[in-house]
This record gives C-alpha cells, sequence and structure tokens, in this order.
C-alpha cells in the first residue's frame, strides 16, 4: 500500500488509542486534566434497539416501493418509465446525505441529528402518502432519502461509542440484523400490503414506528462525552463550512446514481443525456477527490481512508454488497419471469434467509466478544457467500422452489460472517472523534456497492441474453436438417398442419430458444459475481488484527 499511507496511518493511530467506549474522557480544553462528567447512564443495550428501528425503518424504505411500482404508476396517470424516479431519486438523495452525515453531526450534535432525521423522515413518508401527482411523490421522496440517509451510519456511529470494544461486534449484530432482514422483508410486506390495501400504505407505516423513534431518542440518546468535548472547544467560534467539497461531492454523486439506476434503461453511452451526467460525475468526483485531501476541514474526512484497515473494510464491503444487490436484483425477477411465480410467492421463497439472519448475527456477535479474530469470520463468510452465488449458476427452469432457497440461505449465512465483523474492526483504529466520519463514508461505500451491483447485473443480463440467443438461433436456419425436423414435430404435436403447421412448430420452438437464452443468461450473471467474490478474498489477509479485549486491558495489538 504503500508508502503513502504509512504516515498517515501513523498520524491516526495516537489518537486512535486515545479513548475506549465506555471510559471517561478527559477534556482537552484542560490539557487532560479533567474528566467530563458522565451524562445519565443509560443501558446501551436499550440504546441499541431504540436506534436500530429508526435504520430498519429507513432501510425497508429502499425496496418497500419496488413491487408497488405498477399500481403506483396506475393510480397517477404516468408511465412505469416515469414511476421508477420514485426508486431513483430516494437512492440519489441517499446518496448525497451519507457521506456528510459526519460533518452535519459534529456541528449540531449526533443526538440532534439523528433525532431531526427520524422527524423529518417520517413527516416526508406521510407526505408520500398522500402525493396527488408522480412529480409531487418524486419530490417528497427526494425529502425523505435527505431525512432519512443519516440513520444507518448515525446508527453504527452511536453504537460503537455507547460499547466498549469487547462488546462491540454483539451491538454491531443486532445493527447487521436490521440492514440484512428489511431489504428481505421489503418487497414481501410491499407486495402484501399493495395487494391488500393501497400502495400509500406503504409510506403511512413509517409514522407510528417514528413516532415511537422519536419518543424513546430523546429518551435514552446523549451525544459522547468526545463529540461534547469537541463542540465545546468549537463554541462561539466561526462556523467553517466546506461549500466548495459540499457542492461537489453532492452533484458527483447524485450524477453517478442517476447513471448507474438509468444507464441500462437508456442504453447506457448511447445516450446523449448518460454521456452528460457521467462527465459531470466524474469531473465532480475526481475535484472532490483533489479538493477534500487539500482543505483543512473537509465536508467528507477522505483522509480515513489512509488508515489500512478501514479501506480494505471499504473494498471488501463494496464488493460483497455489489454481489449481494445484484443476487437479490437477479433472484425474484428470475421466478417471476421464467418460473412462473407472483411478486409475493418470490418474495415468500427468499424470506427463509432472512429468518436464519436473525439466528445467526448474535451467534457471531457473541463469538467476537469472546475474543475471536474478526478476520477469520470474514473470510469464511465471503467462501460462503461463494458457494451460495455458485449454487445459484446451476439451476434450470425444472427446478423446485427448494433449489433457489437453500443457495440464498448459504449465500446470507455468508454475509452475516462479513457484515458483523467488518462493522466491529473498521472502527478499531480510526480516532474515536471520526466514528461518525467513518460510518457516513463506509454506509456511502456499501450503498454505491449495491446500485453498481444491480447496474452491472441488469446490464449484462440483456446482453448476454442476445448473445446467447444469437448463437442458438444460428442452428434454426432452414438448410438445417435437425432444425426443419423439429419444427414439423412441434407443429404436428399441437395439431397443425400444411403452412401452419411449419409457422406454430417455428414459434413454439423459438419461444423456447428465447427460455434458454434468457436461463444461460441469469446463469452467467451468478457466475460473474462468483468470481468477483474469490476476488475479495486475498484482501481479508490486509486488514489488521483488533486488539483482544478483557476488561480495558488491549492483546495482540498488531
Amino acid at each position: 500500500m504503500a508508502e503513502g499511507i504509512v504516515p498517515i496511518e501513523e498520524a491516526l493511530a495516537p489518537a486512535a488509542t486515545r479513548f475506549e467506549p465506555g471510559v471517561p474522557l478527559s477534556s482537552p480544553a484542560t490539557g487532560g486534566s479533567r474528566v467530563l462528567a458522565p451524562l445519565k447512564e443509560i443501558n446501551p443495550w436499550i440504546v441499541a434497539l431504540v436506534v436500530t428501528m429508526g435504520t430498519f425503518m429507513e432501510v425497508l424504505d429502499t425496496s418497500i416501493a419496488n413491487v408497488a411500482l405498477p399500481h403506483i404508476a396506475g393510480a397517477l396517470s404516468s408511465s412505469q418509465d416515469e414511476s421508477t424516479w420514485v426508486l431513483t431519486s430516494y437512492l440519489v438523495a441517499n446518496a448525497i446525505i451519507l457521506p456528510i452525515s459526519g460533518w452535519i453531526s459534529s456541528v449540531i450534535g449526533r443526538r440532534n441529528f439523528y433525532l431531526i432525521s427520524v422527524v423529518l423522515f417520517t413527516v416526508f413518508s406521510a407526505a408520500c402518502g398522500i402525493a396527488p401527482t408522480l412529480g409531487a411523490l418524486v419530490v417528497f421522496r427526494v425529502l425523505q432519502g435527505l431525512a432519512g440517509g443519516g440513520l444507518q451510519p448515525s446508527v453504527q456511529a452511536i453504537l460503537a461509542d455507547a460499547f466498549p470494544g469487547e462488546k462491540r461486534g454483539m451491538a454491531m449484530a443486532v445493527y447487521t440484523v436490521a440492514i440484512l432482514v428489511a431489504p428481505v422483508l421489503g418487497p414481501t410486506l410491499g407486495g402484501w400490503i399493495t395487494d391488500n390495501y393501497s400502495w400509500r400504505w406503504i409510506f403511512y407505516i413509517n409514522i407510528p414506528v417514528g413516532l415511537l423513534c422519536t419518543f424513546f431518542t430523546r429518551i435514552v440518546l446523549h451525544d459522547p462525552p468526545q463529540l461534547v468535548a469537541r463542540r465545546l472547544l468549537n463554541k462561539g467560534k466561526k462556523l467553517q463550512i466546506d461549500g466548495t467539497g459540499l457542492a461537489l461531492v453532492s452533484i458527483g454523486l447524485a450524477s453517478l446514481e442517476v447513471v448507474l439506476d438509468k444507464g441500462q434503461e437508456l442504453d447506457w453511452f448511447g445516450s446523449t443525456f448518460i454521456c452528460w451526467t457521467a462527465f459531470l460525475a466524474i469531473g465532480c468526483l475526481l475535484a472532490a477527490i483533489w479538493w477534500e485531501l487539500r482543505v483543512k476541514a473537509p465536508v467528507v474526512n477522505l483522509r480515513l481512508l489512509g488508515e489500512r484497515n478501514f479501506a480494505f473494510c471499504c473494498l471488501i464491503v463494496l464488493g460483497v454488497y455489489t454481489a449481494l444487490y445484484a443476487s437479490t436484483f437477479l433472484l425474484p425477477q428470475f421466478m417471476q419471469e421464467l418460473m412462473g411465480y407472483d411478486a409475493t410467492q418470490a418474495g415468500i421463497a427468499v424470506s427463509p434467509a432472512g429468518l436464519v439472519t436473525m439466528l445467526e448475527v448474535p451467534i457471531v456477535g457473541w463469538l467476537l466478544g469472546r475474543g475471536s479474530d474478526a478476520r477469520g469470520f470474514i473470510f469464511a463468510g465471503i467462501a460462503t457467500m461463494t458457494v451460495g452465488t455458485w449454487w445459484l449458476s446451476l439451476a434450470n427452469l425444472g427446478v423446485s422452489e427448494a433449489t433457489f432457497i437453500w443457495p440464498r440461505v448459504v449465500q446470507i449465512l455468508g454475509l452475516g460472517m462479513v457484515t458483523v465483523p467488518l462493522s466491529t474492526i473498521m472502527f478499531r483504529f480510526l480516532p474515536t472523534d471520526q466514528s461518525s466520519n467513518a460510518a457516513g463514508l463506509y454506509a456511502l461505500v456499501r450503498n454505491e456497492g449495491g446500485s453498481i451491483g444491480i447496474a452491472v447485473a441488469s446490464t449484462f443480463l440483456q446482453r448476454t441474453a442476445q448473445t446467447h440467443q444469437a448463437y442458438m438461433a444460428a442452428n434454426l436456419a432452414p438448410s438445417n436438417p435437425l432444425a426443419q425436423q423439429a419444427i414439423g414435430a412441434v407443429g404436428n404435436a399441437q395439431g397443425f398442419s400444411g403452412p401452419n403447421q411449419a409457422m406454430a412448430g417455428l414459434a413454439q420452438l423459438y419461444s423456447r430458444l428465447h427460455e434458454q437464452a434468457q436461463l444461460l443468461a441469469y446463469m452467467d450473471q451468478y457466475r460473474l459475481f462468483t468470481y468477483l467474490l474469490i476476488l475479495l478474498l486475498p484482501l481479508v489477509f490486509f486488514l489488521k488484527r483488533a486488539p483482544r479485549l478483557i476488561g480495558k486491558i488491549e492483546l495482540e495489538a498488531h
């Protein structure tokens, strides 16, 4: 990694060991001689359950609207293509707010930021439910995404500061259950609500959850001492806002999300709109990297990526979520288009994986708390995901439902072994006062991985299906006696004769050919993401072993 990263790691290292969550903090304002008085003690597990409630609600909203798009399009008199902006607008807003959530927390306080996010998310969820037009719904979805985007990184930072190192694995397990179960539950719940009530209720269900979360958050959540101390030091000083960095990051990430979400639909670089948007995204993001590494108080602290452990955690989660979201996109679509399942049946078929996660993740967290090496879990988890994804590539059009359930269970089993350790060790070598910035960057990388996975899967699915169809159709030439014999046999089996027999046989044969081309394309995608997961395995060896904590004593810190 290089020589440039080592000085940055050395610069971050002293601050990383200065604080330990759960230990009172010396005030920097007095040279470390005075200890900040601790706030009223709240059981951290209560804090974990309360703040995870908000995250579950927000993550659920990223997927719950997917199956309702046809109903939304019909109710608001718009086309199916236009209705997809309901999803794109939310993802764009999320991408903008994620990396700057740490900076906002440092300015207004993490508790205030979390509370404001929950309240506004609830308000704009209600507004989405009453939206009279598609344009209004898209605007409210943007505001909902801006409000809710900061919840995920805020919760990770809250848990990192609320729990001491030896208990952090179990705390992250609670968070991981929420972010893994919510996307699995979303389509199934959304389909059931839409079929039995109205698409508007997929937004209204956020209101009671949001009110409960707001009420309990005001009681149990407080800012950690180091964040309070930092805000006290800055009190009375002029607020420094990195306006240039904020603008570049926001425009760059929003443009990138539009390119990824709309690229396949608009034929990628065959579209002038996609070309200009991609140019804008690349230009703004490159300028943002250059600017944020130069400015003294950046809105996104990219210098954190100079710490080896954090950088490789981000690389691993990028690849893992690329493969995960691609599989999540492909599997229900395969079951509905080629196997004849409806949306609810497809959702129910993949639901057992979520139940397995709820059982597995707490065990992983408990083992981490007992001192198990996180790197071993991460390696085993990626290997297990690889097996599950490869297993999915062995399907055909005559398989039963169980053929989809078990590979998915294995895949999500591996995911649980990856995400909890990654969420635990990524903070271990960073300054504690940078946990919000680190969580924001990590959440951004994870979400972008999902967007990249869906974009790659949807694009290559179409292109490889066309390639397979072209190769197989070449064998249906009139000069091929086997093809003519098959056409005649199929037409005869359907009761046709004469010219109609040939036409009916050719139509039936082409239909089968198209199905087989689609099947091969789906299997190719699973193999592609299997290879991606294999490439991630060597990255685990670049991770540093997190210190093993017994009480407050650190062992094996290397």
